[in-house]
Formats: C-alpha cells, structure tokens, sequence
C-alpha cells in the first residue's frame, strides 16, 4: 500500500503506524481526538529548506517558519533549533517565540492590520523586522520608534499581481489582494518613497506572498523576476537599492494519492536561477532571499486520530460514520473543501469498500472531515479513524464551538511520544467566565 506521506505505514498487527508507531496504542494512552506531530519529520523539512537556501542564494538569506500554520511552544522551538527564522502574525504568536526561547533578531511580523498595542509588544520584545503593510502602520511604527528613540528595521509587502491559480482564499498576490499595496497601480512606489522619508525606519527590502499550496507552477519565478525588475527600478528612481527580498511562502503537500510531491530543493534551485540571471541582466547585486514555509514544514508530519460513535447507513441515499471530533479540531474542509486521506487505523488489512462521509458532532449540517471516502464495510462504534496530513492549519485554527475543548498535541520523536499542548478540560473553557 502507498501512502501520502513515508512516515505512514502499516505494523503486522494490520494497525497503521505513523512516525513509527501504533497509532491504536497512542490513541488508547492519549485518548481521542489527538493530534499527533512527528518531530523528525519537521526537523527534516527544516533541514530541506535550510540546505536549499545554502546551495541557492547569497550568504545571510534564510528561510522562515510561518508560525500560523501551528504555532505552540515546542514547534517554536524546532524550528529554531534547525536554524530556521520565524514569522508571526499576531502578540500570541509572538508571545508564543518568546516563551519558546527564540531569538527575537531572526523573527519577522507580517499581517495586515497591526493595532498600535501590537506595534508596542513587539517592540518590546525585540522584534527582528516589522513587515509593514500600509501606509497606516508604517506611520504609526515610525511614531512608535521615535518615542523609543530606536531605529526599526522593516520590509514593505508589496502586491506583485501574481496569479499563482490556487485557491481564492489563499490566493495573496493579485493587485486587488486585501494585503500589501500594488506595485500596478503606482502605489508601492509612493509607499517606497514614503518609508525612505521616515528617520526612525530602517527599510530592508521588500516583501510579496503571491499564494499558498502551490504545486508545479513557475509562481515563485514569476514573483522573484517582476519583483527584481521593480528593485532595480526603484533604485534608479530613488537611489534605493533593496537588500533582502522576501518571495513569501506556499510550496504544496500532497493530501491524497492524486497529488503530486514538490522536489523543494530543484524548485528553490529554479527560483536561484532566475534571481542569478535576472540581477545580472539588471546589473544589481544579488538581494537576500527569504522564504516563509508553513504548511510544507509540518502538513506531513501530522496525523488526526478519532473514534468512531456511530455508523448511519441511510437506505438508497448515502452513509455517515460519525466521530467525536470535528470542525472544532479541523475546520479546514468547512471553509475550504480541503481535501483528505482517510484511513480506518485498526482495520488496514480489510478492503476498503464502504462509501461514507466522515462527519463531525458538532451541531451543525456542515460540520464534515469528508466526503466520498472509502473504509472497511466493517467499521463501527470504536474504531480509531486516522486523518493523514493534518499538521498545518488544524491546531491552529481549532477553536470552541459547541463549547467542545481543543485536543492535545503529542511529538513523536525516536520511537518515543510526549505532550507538547495538553487537551484542553472544561476548567480550562471556564477559566475566562466571570
């Protein structure tokens, strides 16, 4: 049997294994739902990135975790250990490096609306650069740095008009994105001209995101080559030349068998040429480059496992296998359609024949993991269902509907597994009640 992903597999006992281990015997020592993280695996995905970056680009350019894709202390603080930077999009997360034991030097804070309590906490905690998105927040963070009487290094989100064809919600790069100000419209070079004005900012580079879960598409190229074009225009207007130049994030995963893989290191290797070619063409240095990987960091290295609580075969119309988790602990098929492998983890040896929907407990019709899925006709009240691929965006975007608590998160690490988020009780959903 082939799996999405290769620290996914099946024991003698016929139970499916991930990062090496019995999922059954996890989920009968940690209950359910759980999430699981393979620790090696984002320490290899680090490492894919990190290795990339050394073979492509100029010294001091280096890849960033996007932390939004799951962000807890102890994923923090992989990262970090790799060598990797951060990027953080809110004081949580930000809160979240710092307790974590991050170098604050090598995060970076993206986001759209920054509120001026932001700006002041991230400041406080050492923030490496600010990512400023408008003209607002860059006026407000020149404000900030001058009562401090510091000098704020910062890049400028700029909308390169990529269409990078994935989908709409997580499609940031076309002029009329809600982020960054467009480089079409004439507006960046009044946002570049404004920043170079400001005595308490000291601008980096400059930034775009054109999109996420992209495959086999020349995206970053396209980004890297117009966005290179407008560094070496921007010089000869301003005398501005940038140092760092920041492509985003977005590289795909597979979530089923229909999916392809992305060699990560030949596609940076791609974007390394066009960057060489194009600044030699223009007759500018080569920039620092970074990158913002979320989801290819930690999507094959989680697994959602649950139990079945009931199996409802509707005569002549469909079927529901019905666990005891749901939207509130992955959302993402909800709000996006996403798309997942499903797999009954006690029951690998049987043939999988049985067409269902796997659907939440949530009161609510759209509360759904999947639909059109296949598991053994046999499945029942108690089987542990495993969801493949569900490390990025699910912890992170779980949430308490229905006043359900978020599940735990367990690292697989050597053969070995420990908590790193604890499930949440019904204290915990209480504790902000007056």
């Amino acid at each position: 049997m082939t799996f999405v992903c290769s620290n996914i597999g099946v024991n003698a006992e016929n139970h499916l294994t991930f990062a090496g281990q019995d999922t059954l015997r996890l989920a009968e020592e940690y209950g359910t739902p759980l999430y699981l993280m393979d620790e090696d695996r984002i320490r290899h995905n680090c490492r894919l990135y990190l290795d990339a970056f050394r073979n492509t680009f100029r010294e001091g350019s280096l890849p960033h975790y996007a932390a939004k894709a799951a962000a807890f202390k102890t994923v923090c603080r992989v990262v970090a250990e790799e060598g990797m930077g951060i990027d953080v999009c809110s004081p949580g997360e930000i809160a979240t490096a710092v307790a974590a034991g991050v170098d604050m030097s090598r995060v970076m804070f993206p986001s759209n609306g920054k509120s001026d309590g932001d700006i002041r906490y991230a400041m406080d905690k050492g923030i490496g650069a600010f990512v400023i998105d408008n003209v607002e927040e860059l006026l407000a963070i020149e404000a900030e740095a001058e009562k401090r009487g510091v000098t704020q290094n910062a890049l400028l989100r700029l909308t390169p008009g990529i269409d990078p064809h994935t989908y709409a919600a997580v499609d940031t790069g076309k002029v009329d994105s809600k982020f960054g100000v467009a480089i079409e419209t004439g507006q960046a070079e009044d946002f570049i001209r404004l920043a170079l004005k400001q005595k308490h900012i000291r601008l980096l580079g400059y930034h775009c995101h054109v999109g996420s879960q992209v495959f086999g598409e020349d995206v970053f190229e396209r980004a890297a080559a117009v966005m290179l074009d407008y560094i070496a225009e921007m010089e000869k207007k301003t005398g501005y030349l940038a140092e760092v130049l920041d492509l985003g994030g977005g590289y795909g995963v597979p979530y089923v068998a229909e999916d392809p893989s992305i060699d990560i290191p030949a596609k940076i290797a791609s974007v390394g040429k066009v960057v060489k070619e194009r600044c030699a063409a223009l007759g500018i240095r080569e920039p620092k480059v970074m990158m913002e990987p979320g989801r290819s960091i930690v999507a094959d290295a989680g697994m959602t496992l649950y139990r079945v609580l009931a199996v409802k075969r509707i005569t002549g119309y469909k079927s529901y296998v019905t666990i005891d988790g749901g939207m509130t602990d992955d959302p993402r098929y909800a709000l996006y359609g996403s798309r997942y492998t499903v797999l009954a983890a006690g029951k690998m040896g049987e043939r999988a024949d049985f067409r269902t929907t796997l659907a939440g407990r949530c009161c609510e019709s759209g509360d759904l993991i999947q639909e059109n899925i296949l598991l053994p006709d046999s499945v029942c009240r108690g089987d542990v269902i495993a969801v493949c691929t569900t490390g990025a965006y699910n912890y992170s975007m779980a949430s308490n509907y229905n006043r359900f608590g978020r599940p735990p998160v367990v690292m697989l690490r050597g053969g070995k597994s420990y908590v790193a988020v604890r499930r949440e009780t019904a204290e915990d959903l209480l504790r902000l009640d007056v």
